[in-house]
């Protein structure tokens, strides 16, 4: 059973590298816009939720999560020249609320408490990326949140051991980027009849 755990988990991690591959490309190509709130939550965030799943038990399921805080940190730098216009207050706002969390965190010390704080402050993470993108849809790589979906929910079966510290952060986010790219493809469609119109 560890056998398959570990190809499974294997899998995940490559698929980590494949799918942010495209979304890197368009990033040097201009096409893609990465929200650098976002990413510096997520990177911040997903490095502390890999600490908890190791801790947990979570074993080689858990690097799923390190290497998309690895690849986090990269896209934060990348997108730190051009990303400062996407802007707004919402978004500092958003930001203001991650990184108060963070110490709060810290002081619950326990690791249920834990993990379900660190999701919610991963998620208001996205809020920046959510705003920008459903102003315009083309702003993102949809690829990227169609195979992490998919990636994370492998990342939940090469778990080593199954609990609430575990399995929260990949399953919240299997939601997360399923509903964003179905958000992304609606509005897309919605942008393109416009334009018929």
């Amino acid at each position: 059973m560890l056998e398959i755990k570990t190809i499974v988990s294997v899998i995940a991690i490559a698929l980590t590298f494949i799918g942010y591959a495209p979304y890197i490309i368009d990033i040097f190509k201009g096409k893609t816009k990465p929200h650098v709130f976002s990413w510096l939550i997520w990177g911040i965030i997903t490095s502390i939720i890999f600490a908890l799943q190791i801790n947990a038990g979570g074993g080689i399921g858990s690097y799923v999560t390190l290497s998309v805080s690895l690849i986090s940190f990269f896209i934060f730098f990348k997108a730190l020249p051009s990303g400062r216009k996407q802007i707004t207050a919402i978004d500092v706002i958003f930001l203001f609320l991650a990184i108060i969390s963070i110490p709060i965190w810290l002081v619950v010390k326990q690791p249920v408490l834990s993990i379900v704080l660190l999701s919610t402050i991963d998620m208001l993470g996205f809020a920046p990326t959510v705003r920008k993108s459903w102003v315009d849809p083309y702003s993102e790589t949809l690829s990227l949140y169609t195979i992490t979906t998919f990636r994370h929910a492998l990342s939940i079966l090469g778990l080593a051991h199954y609990s609430i510290i575990t399995w929260l952060f990949p399953g919240t986010w299997v939601i997360a980027n399923a509903l964003f790219a179905i958000m992304l493809i609606v509005r897309r469609k919605s942008m393109r009849l416009k334009k018929i119109i």
